[in-house]
């Protein structure tokens, strides 16, 4: 999975297809990557995963729509942007504001980012005003509160921009240019799917239609865990996990969702399948996320901390993740994060899940569809480690980058990577 590199014109020239790619039907060459962030890293990782994909990573800027936190504004977030930060802005002028901007730990809020606000009338005349200069700009977005900049960018500088939407817009895709996102969003046009719908909200639910050409699938999310990556992050943990005896199991807990709910008795079946695995393992590395409750981490630790053969990362120092994806020689994870699966997914080496009879709606045929390409398996207790089985890894992300430059192709531009 190595970025995409197009190819150079030859001193002979092309002969064929080739020649109508080359010979006068090239009116841009992209030479720079705008990303559309909302904050959130599952999101934003997709999109970083592409640019590099495409080669861009190096020359990319990264704008962020932020939303008001803390207080109330947690409850908020089902409103347009827009709205929200209005709303803010009334509880910031009342005299009970700081009050409200107490989270409910007792913390006061941290202060929102400095990165730079996206604003797509600026960042349409950035593109006009640069275009002479540097070219046309390919635009990346992803996560619900970018879909109305990411599609206002195109409508205000449509002939020198390229806009990619990951994730499903829910409606209107025409409104991008082209849109990234995993089979199971398409899930509610199913039948079963259809069967658990009422006839009277089946109006309301999207997708409504099936995918068009514009629309490219992908098995899970994008990411940046390419052979580069893993390469490099080999090398700048070599020190502390190439030492560590074999099979090392790594362990990626994520957090409940409202479509795969869990609590401490996950922890506690966790627990439980760890110890009776542990006699196959060399060595365990275990790491929460930022999701992850608190009341289920206590558990683990608690449990698992005191065994030699077991390291739990407490959060502190650099993020060991790059690392456990290049190391590893097995992977157990949990099965609320699309993208933490997909990423080990994408390595080849054996995954197992834990939760996913949890996982409901379009996350159950998520897990349904992995299970049915041999990519991952239920975590029982009864695994053997040291036994190795492979499959076809997961290389959503590359393949997606090739059917951006097909897209590109069709309006005569090129990447130059």
């Amino acid at each position: 999975m190595r970025p995409i590199r197009l190819p150079h014109r030859p001193a002979g020239g092309f002969s064929g297809n080739q020649s109508e790619t080359f010979e006068g039907a090239i009116s841009g060459v992209i030479r720079r990557a705008v990303v559309i962030g909302n904050g959130f890293a599952g999101a934003e990782n997709q999109c970083l995963g592409l640019v590099r994909a495409l080669g861009l990573f190096s020359r990319h800027s990264l704008y962020r729509i932020t939303r008001p936190r803390g207080g109330f504004s947690r409850w908020l977030n089902w409103l347009p942007v827009s709205t929200h930060k209005k709303v803010d802005s009334l509880l910031r002028s009342s005299g009970d504001y700081l009050r409200y901007r107490v989270n409910f730990n007792g913390k006061k809020e941290v202060p929102l980012s400095s990165q730079r606000c996206a604003d797509a009338k600026l960042i349409a005349k950035m593109a006009r005003d640069s275009f002479d200069r540097d070219g046309p700009i390919l635009v990346v977005a992803s996560g619900r509160d970018t879909i109305s900049i990411a599609s206002s960018i195109r409508v205000l500088a449509p002939e020198i921009v390229f806009v990619v939407q990951i994730q499903h817009p829910r409606s209107h895709l025409n409104r991008f240019d082209l849109v990234i996102t995993p089979r199971h969003d398409y899930y509610p046009l199913t039948p079963h799917a259809q069967e658990q719908i009422p006839w009277f909200l089946r109006r309301w639910i999207t997708p409504r239609e099936p995918p068009d050409r514009h629309v490219v699938l992908t098995e899970g999310a994008l990411h940046q865990a390419d052979s580069a990556a893993l390469r490099s992050a080999a090398s700048a943990w070599g020190n502390e996990l190439a030492v560590l005896p074999k099979p090392l199991l790594v362990v990626n807990i994520g957090g409940p969702t409202s479509n795969c709910e869990y609590g401490v008795d996950l922890a506690k079946q966790l627990t439980v399948m760890l110890q009776k695995v542990l006699w196959s393992c060399g060595s365990v590395r275990i790491s929460f996320s930022r999701r992850t409750p608190e009341r289920v981490s206590k558990i683990l630790v608690k449990e698992l901390s005191n065994d030699p053969k077991i390291y739990i990362w407490d959060g502190k120092g650099p993020n060991p993740h790059m690392g456990h994806l290049a190391w590893a020689d097995a992977f157990i994870i949990t099965a609320d994060s699309v993208s933490m699966l997909s990423e080990a997914c994408s390595t080849g080496k054996p995954v197992y899940v834990i939760g996913a009879q949890r996982c409901t709606w379009k996350f159950a045929d998520f897990q349904k569809r992995l299970q049915e390409k041999g990519v991952v398996r239920p975590l029982t207790g009864k695994e053997d480690i040291s036994e190795t089985w492979s499959y076809p890894p997961l290389n959503d992300t590359a393949e997606a980058a090739s059917q951006v430059i097909e897209a590109l192709a069709e309006r005569g531009w090129i990447i130059e990577a």
